[in-house]
């Protein structure tokens, strides 16, 4: 019986096991397969409801989370929202620190789920809309500072490893079962959990399995080049943090640089051709794993991940209409 099909006690049981679809729309005429998972049908919206289970499930298990104790986390919103989600039916007081570039839709969300949510104003330069690596880092100083203040428990999803873990234990597998066998996988990166959680999985299997970083064209550090375009419009990535701890010793067979407008046509196509609503990441993951199969895996089936849902944007430029 699949799980979905019992009675639930927490809203937590219902992150992952989400569908895994073909985008034989998009993809007539094309040698070849993407299979999109669709991680924004989770609870929150978004992949991160995962890492944020994960998070919060290790830090009981290993006692550094006490119970009514505080949890704070830096967020572009995604993770935010998981961390609220569960928190809230768990019992531990949540404040998300935002930076005032993300959309406002996120701020709202969490605070529906009894989040405090604290904003930090850009850097001098940045343009709304766009968080930079600058923009970061204020971020990071305040929850911080937060976190002292409250002696709170810091749910680091840079650091901790519950959120790969959560990737490699349910995302990956998942998508094995699913698909029986892929040939690629790519995804646009903020912590690097869930490339780093699902290419281990996808690897254990199969270790001809070949996985791409998915990078902001002009802010594609990881991939070793200059940042020229720091203010980059796909949120939840791209934050020139050349060192992330997730990616270390992590084979990376290639690295795809996507621009905001290809991101942007993607994730309008996605809606328009196959009735997927989501953000500016998953168009991005979308570029990409269509120039993996127009390349180098030309006739193979690619797979890649609905990151989150395009509700969190509707105050942007992604659907603005005419």
């Amino acid at each position: 019986m699949d799980g979905r099909e019992k009675v639930i006690h927490s809203i937590t049981e219902a992150i992952g096991n989400t569908p895994l679809l073909e985008l034989a729309r998009i993809t007539r005429g094309l040698p070849g397969r993407i299979l999109l998972k669709l991680d924004y049908l989770n609870p929150g919206f978004s992949k991160k409801d995962r890492a944020a289970l994960g998070v919060i499930e290790e830090a009981e298990a290993t006692h550094l989370l006490q119970p009514g104790q505080t949890v704070v986390e830096l967020t572009s919103g995604n993770m935010g929202t998981g961390l609220a989600i569960v928190c809230a039916v768990k019992g531990y007081p949540f404040v998300a620190v935002m930076s005032r570039g993300n959309s406002p839709e996120r701020a709202r969300m969490m605070q529906a789920f009894g989040a405090e949510v604290v904003l930090v104003d850009q850097a001098p330069g940045s343009p709304p809309g766009q968080v930079s690596g600058q923009d970061l880092e204020l971020v990071e100083a305040r929850a911080r500072e937060i976190t002292q203040e409250r002696a709170g428990f810091r749910a680091d999803q840079f650091l901790r490893e519950g959120n790969w873990r959560a990737h490699f234990k349910t995302t990956g597998p998942e998508i094995l079962r699913q698909a029986g066998q892929i040939d690629a996988f790519c995804d646009f990166v903020g912590s690097g959990g869930t490339f780093r959680g699902c290419a281990q999985a996808f690897r254990a299997i199969n270790p001809a399995v070949r996985c791409y970083v998915v990078e902001p064209a002009g802010a594609s550090v990881l991939a070793g080049q200059a940042v020229v375009r720091a203010n980059h419009r796909i949120q939840g990535g791209g934050y020139s943090m050349r060192d992330l701890t997730f990616l270390r010793n992590v084979a990376i067979d290639g690295y795809l640089q996507v621009t905001d407008e290809d991101a942007i046509a993607c994730a309008r196509l996605l809606a328009t051709a196959e009735g997927v609503f989501a953000g500016f990441s998953t168009g991005a993951n979308l570029a990409g794993a269509l120039h993996l199969l127009k390349g180098d895996h030309r006739g193979q089936t690619v797979v890649t991940i609905a990151c989150d849902s395009g509700l969190k944007y509707l105050s942007t430029d992604l659907w603005a209409t005419n």
